[in-house]
C-alpha cells in the first residue's frame, strides 16, 4: 500500500495549459521516457494519444516496443537510438533520433536490408549543449549524405536548450535559438519538401512563445512543474501508511548508526518505504518531513532500504493512517530544492516495486 497516485485529469489540465500556448499548425512531442517520468509508460502514453498530441518520444527502442505492444498507434520518436536495436525499431515504426553521420549510415543500411523506403528520421543540431548533434561545420557533410538516394528522409530537425528555465541564462539561450535558426535554413534550402523545425522543451514553451517553429517538446511541463509559476496542477502524489508505533523514552536512539535520539518521551511511528521506494536517505535524521493528521512531522534516524521511522508525538496519529511523502502538502519542488536536485529525479527515482495508482480527485 506505498503507492504512487497519478491523476490523468489534472494531467489533461496541464496538457491543455501547454496547447493553449500553441498557435495554430504548431504540433506537439510529449515525452513519455523513464516510464512517462515515473507515472507509467502506458497510462501516460494512452492519455496522450486520446487526447491527439501529434508525437511520442522514449529514450531508448525498448520503450517504443513496450507502447507499440500496448497498442499505441502515433508516431514516436526514439532519442538514444543503439544499432543493435535498428531491426526493432523498422519493425515497429519507431523513428530514431540521428545525431552523427555514421548513425545515419548504418540506419540506411538497416533500412536496405530490409527493403524500405523513405523512413523518417529526426535530426539533432549541436547549439551549446554540447551533449550530442550535429555541429554547424559539421552540416555539409549531413547534406552530402543526402546527394545520392537514400531510404531515409529529414521529418525534423532539433536542437536542445541548456538553460531555457533560468533568465539568467536568456542571452545564452537566444544564441542557440540563433544559431538552430541559421543551421536549419541551411539544410531546409536544400530539400524540396518541408522539414519540421524544434528547439524548446517545457520551460521554452512557456517563456520564448515567439519560437514555437513547428513542433514543440513537453516533458516535466505535464507533471506539474512550470517555469513561470504557470497555474499547473501537480500530478503524482507519493504516499504510504503507518505500519506500527513505539513509545520511546527520552535520550534513547532511533535506528541505524545511532544518528538520531529522542529529546523528550515520543511516539515513534514506522512506514514501509525506504530509499529503495525511492525515499531519498539524505533526508535522514530530522532533515526530512512527512504529512500526516494535517501536520509535518520530521523522519527520524536513517532511513532504511524498506521502511523508515517518523515522529508522531506531536499529532493523534494511529496504526493504519496515510502518510504522504510528497503531493499535496509537500510538493514535490519543495523537496527536490531541499536535495538541492531537480523533480525529475525525484519523479523518475520512485521505485517500480511502488505500485502505480490512476485515480480522478
Amino acid at each position: 500500500t506505498t503507492v504512487l497516485e497519478v491523476d490523468p485529469d489534472r494531467m489533461q489540465h496541464n496538457l491543455n495549459y501547454f496547447r493553449g500556448l500553441l498557435r495554430p499548425g504548431e504540433r506537439m512531442m510529449a515525452m513519455v521516457k523513464a516510464a512517462g517520468y515515473g507515472s507509467g509508460t502506458f497510462e501516460v502514453a494512452n492519455l496522450l494519444e486520446r487526447q491527439g498530441v501529434d508525437f511520442l518520444a522514449v529514450a531508448f527502442a525498448d520503450e517504443g516496443i513496450e507502447l507499440r505492444a500496448a497498442g499505441i498507434t502515433i508516431p514516436i520518436a526514439v532519442m538514444n537510438p543503439e544499432r543493435e536495436a535498428f531491426d526493432n525499431m523498422i519493425m515497429f515504426n519507431l523513428e530514431p533520433e540521428i545525431y552523427a553521420l555514421d548513425i545515419l549510415e548504418d540506419f540506411n543500411q538497416a533500412l536496405n536490408k530490409h527493403g524500405i523506403k523513405r523512413f523518417p528520421v529526426h535530426i539533432k543540431l549541436n547549439t551549446g549543449m554540447n551533449r550530442s548533434g550535429f555541429d554547424e561545420q559539421d552540416i555539409p557533410q549531413l547534406l552530402e549524405f543526402f546527394e545520392a538516394e537514400r531510404s531515409v528522409y529529414i521529418r525534423s530537425i532539433f536542437s536542445h536548450l541548456a538553460g531555457s528555465d533560468e533568465a539568467k541564462h536568456d542571452d545564452f539561450t537566444l544564441k542557440q535559438i540563433h544559431l538552430f535558426e541559421r543551421m536549419t535554413e541551411c539544410i531546409q534550402s536544400r530539400f524540396n519538401y518541408k522539414i519540421w523545425r524544434h528547439i524548446l522543451n517545457s520551460a521554452g514553451i512557456e517563456r520564448f512563445p515567439q519560437y514555437h517553429f513547428d513542433l514543440v517538446r513537453l516533458g516535466i511541463g505535464l507533471h506539474g512543474i512550470s517555469a513561470t509559476n504557470a497555474q499547473l496542477q501537480a500530478v503524482s502524489s507519493f504516499k504510504t501508511y503507518i505500519s506500527s508505533i513505539r513509545n520511546v523514552p527520552e535520550g534513547q536512539s532511533i535506528g541505524y548508526g545511532r544518528k538520531s535520539y529522542t529529546t523528550r518521551p515520543s511516539r515513534i511511528a514506522v512506514i514501509p518505504v525506504g530509499y529503495a521506494d525511492g525515499l531519498n536517505r539524505h533526508l535522514s535524521n530530522r532533515v526530512g518531513n512527512v504529512f500526516v493528521k494535517g501536520k509535518r512531522v520530521p523522519i527520524i534516524g536513517n532511513i532504511c532500504m524498506d521502511t523508515c521511522m517518523i515522529d508522531i508525538t506531536d499529532t493523534d496519529a494511529t496504526t493504519g493512517d496515510e502518510v504522504e511523502i510528497f503531493g499535496k502538502h509537500i510538493p514535490v519542488t519543495e523537496l527536490a530544492e531541499q536535495l538541492g536536485t531537480i523533480p525529475y529525479e525525484i519523479l523518475t527515482g520512485i521505485s517500480f516495486r511502488v505500485k502505480r495508482v490512476y485515480y480522478k480527485e
